[in-house]
């Protein structure tokens, strides 16, 4: 796995693959290949489970130990997985991820003294991580002078300065230097650093206990724009009313060390696998609990590796108060939702709703989610009351439109459903999605054809790569009679979409239309192995039988038109 040059400094190619561990004993044997499987699934329960049952039978094995470690981190039992470490560091055996963890127990343990004695005595890391810990453990002590000399020699490493710099900025702000934490954090002081969310709300906390919230204001404004979470919004809405902030990003020397596995964490996220990423943010929530941000890391993280009984779990520990609730609720609902769990995710959302009618994004997910299940008519209401929530809705409010017109349609209210996907083409010109889902409407309608036509050439040349789109404009090109440009586009969709089941149909009515009725009858056979829905298959069975021009005469539809025999 490649990671990034800024990233190779953090030295992790030790971590997150598993170690293979030698298990001749039949009774080792057995739980290390089904810990070996829980870890390529990711299921950390299990693996967890394991590999404690085959160290019973092989105590002293390093491998086993190792994993075992990386198993009870990414499932944030930290205290087992230090247990486990300090028997595998005992017999002399060298282990990045053991290191870790005993590092940060010594954090949450504000031994401090012994967090230096472990980095200088060899228990190391990587470079990164090892002088940010070595830092704040001096801070710990009290020896600020020598923090700050630590932090200098990080921020001299290079294409890691940023960290080096941000970190003694946060440790400046934490002993009360807010006009030395404003110096590193404004640029002033070694050029202008690239700071992340959490970077941005510490540099507004610095500016405020200066005294200078317009400032702060303005930081928020320009780093993020309009597109404020509740989270930042509450926090511009404190300094709007003259608030002075509390510096609340990093309390002690604990938090400091928090922070570093945090945002190493925020580092690897998108660059090294997931699971590399969760070490650290399990090690970050280990350190501080109530740390809102590496909570929600690890719950996206979980999600992605497919554990969504864990993600849940973790999505759950975010306190109701929080600015961030809605959205811990809202990843909750989607991971129970991605489980199967479908009618629980549906009952956070309407939960949500009750306690959050003010939050138009909880009642379109909701509206979403009963969507899906086509419960249509309350997937309707929900949109609704989310429209509601904006008087004059702007650009970004055309996926609702969109997707209040599609439950419309589906409830054979088309009336309103085109008006809908005309609001979101208003709010989003172009948008090709709703040009096709309009355009073909009116194609199965047999309305609108030139509007339809004109429609979903234009989503073609937005989309030229889409099967569906494609399928689009063969189909209205068919319909208007145009049956040899009608093969060429569906041809070129069944290309794309081979096994959909609608596209094959399509491309056979093409196919019987210019006389290729040979080809007509493969195509029908192969959409009606692709299991389409029982009305298709009828309807498929009924012209393999009788031809798709008697079809069409029972069904009093118009003829087909013209009948290609050259091509």
């Amino acid at each position: 796995m490649q990671i990034r040059s800024v990233l190779q400094i953090l030295t992790l190619a030790a971590l997150g693959v598993g170690i293979a561990a030698p298990a001749t004993a039949q009774g080792v044997a057995g739980s290390y290949l089904a810990a070996r499987h829980a870890s390529f699934a990711s299921d950390y329960k299990a693996a967890a489970t394991y590999y404690a049952q085959a160290l019973i039978q092989d105590p002293t094995n390093p491998a086993l130990m190792e994993n075992a470690i990386m198993a009870y981190v990414s499932l944030g039992d930290v205290d087992r997985a230090v247990a486990v470490a300090r028997r595998l560091i005992s017999l002399g055996t060298s282990s990045q991820i053991g290191n870790m963890a005993l590092l940060a127990n010594q954090f949450a343990n504000e031994n401090y003294e012994g967090v230096i004695t472990d980095l200088e005595a060899g228990q190391n890391v990587g470079p990164l991580v090892d002088g940010l810990l070595k830092a704040w453990a001096e801070l710990g002590l009290g020896r600020m002078s020598d923090a700050q000399a630590t932090f200098d020699t990080v921020a001299e490493e290079q294409g890691v300065q940023l960290f080096g710099l941000y970190h003694k900025a946060l440790a400046l702000a934490m002993v009360g230097d807010f006009e030395g934490a404003d110096e590193i954090l404004s640029g002033r002081a070694q050029g202008v650093l690239q700071l992340s969310r959490r970077g941005v709300v510490a540099f507004a906390q610095v500016l405020s206990q200066l005294e200078r919230n317009e400032d702060a204001i303005e930081l928020l404004d320009q780093s993020f724009s309009t597109s404020l979470d509740p989270a930042l919004a509450a926090l511009r809405a404190d300094l709007e009313a003259g608030k002075t902030l509390p510096f609340d990003a990093v309390r002690n020397a604990k938090d400091g060390a928090a922070e570093t596995f945090l945002v190493v964490a925020g580092a690897l996220h998108g660059e090294a696998s997931d699971g590399y990423t969760l070490l650290y943010s399990r090690l970050s929530e280990y350190l501080r609990p109530d740390n809102v941000d590496a909570i929600l890391l690890s719950a996206s993280v979980l999600e992605a590796l497919e554990r969504y009984e864990l993600a849940t779990e973790a999505f759950k520990r975010v306190p109701p108060e929080h600015p961030s609730f809605d959205a811990a609720e809202l990843g909750r609902a989607d991971a129970l939702r991605r489980s199967g769990k479908i009618e629980a995710a549906i009952e956070v959302l309407e939960q949500l709703a009750r306690n959050r009618p003010d939050n138009p994004a909880v009642f379109v997910t909701l509206g979403d989610a009963l969507r899906g299940e086509e419960r249509y008519a309350e997937a309707r209401d929900a949109y609704d009351r989310a429209i509601a929530l904006y008087p004059d809705p702007d650009r970004g409010q055309w996926l609702i439109f969109f997707a209040r017109g599609i439950t419309n349609e589906r409830t054979d209210e088309w009336e309103a459903a085109e008006a809908d996907f005309r609001k979101a083409l208003e709010l989003n010109p172009g948008q090709p999605q709703v040009l096709n889902y309009l355009g073909y409407s009116f194609v199965e309608m047999g309305v609108n054809l030139d509007e339809a036509l004109a429609m979903i050439e234009e989503a073609v040349a937005a989309r030229p790569d889409s099967g569906y789109i494609i399928d689009s404009l063969g189909w209205v090109q068919y319909r208007m009679g145009e049956y040899a440009e009608a093969v060429v586009n569906l041809e070129r969709a069944a290309e794309l979409m081979a096994v959909d089941p609608v596209v094959n149909d399509h491309l056979g009515d093409a196919y019987w239309a210019v006389g290729r009725k040979t080809e007509a009858e493969f195509q029908w056979k192969r959409a009606l192995s692709f299991d389409p829905e029982e009305k298709d298959a009828e309807r498929i069975r009924r012209k393999l039988e009788v031809g798709l021009d008697v079809v069409l005469d029972e069904e009093g539809a118009p003829p087909i038109k013209v009948t290609a025999q050259d091509g």
